[in-house]
């Protein structure tokens, strides 16, 4: 039986705003205040796990314990298996210190050279609490890869990634369309049914 999260606060452990507006707005209707790890003053740590799950975890329980609140982490990242899977868990890395995501997409299009652009999307949600209690939660969405970029909206790969069933990319959707159908409201509606319901 998952652990339920009783309202209140929850600290959301990442300094992406973009990550951090979709997250609030994902766990508004459920009546509990978010808090970014920024605003907390706490550092995102280093990641250092294998999978998406582990590095959300590890996040998860980082700002669990440093804020002594309830904490939800995402990792998430584009997965071409073109690529080996890649760029995977490095998704963020593969965009630089800079955060510059044009380089990133760049590098994917260059990398695939061609070959197919079959592509997903996967998030894991960690939820932890500072007591060291974690659930995880696994979101997937299936699509390709579309270049050159298309789009303002969203943030990191969303301009070249159009979902299974779709003509326009995660860049060119509405933000309430594209949080209906991505990896990370997939993870998240099982994390609600799960410990908020």
């Amino acid at each position: 039986m998952a652990r339920r999260l009783a309202g209140g606060r929850l600290a959301i452990a990442t300094h992406n705003q973009g990550k951090l507006v979709e997250i609030a707005a994902l766990v508004a209707p459920f009546g509990i205040a978010t808090l970014g790890a920024a605003a907390l003053g706490v550092p995102e740590p280093e990641e250092t796990g294998a999978t998406f799950e582990e590095n959300a975890a590890l996040k998860a329980l980082a700002v669990a314990r440093a804020s002594g609140l309830p904490a939800l982490a995402d990792d998430s990242g584009l997965v071409v298996p073109a690529l080996g899977g890649a760029p995977g868990i490095y998704s963020a890395r593969w965009a630089g210190p800079e955060r510059d995501f044009a380089a990133a997409m760049r590098r994917v299009e260059a990398e695939l050279a061609g070959r197919d652009g079959v592509a997903g999307f996967v998030a894991a949600l960690a939820l932890a609490w500072p007591d060291g209690h974690v659930e995880m939660f696994r979101g997937e969405v299936e699509g390709h890869l579309e270049f050159p970029p298309r789009g303002a909206r969203g943030f990191g790969y969303d301009p070249i990634f159009v979902p299974d069933g779709y003509r326009e990319t995660f860049g060119e959707m509405d933000p309430d369309r594209k949080h209906a159908i991505s990896h990370r409201a997939d993870a998240f509606r099982k994390l609600a049914a799960a410990c908020l319901t």
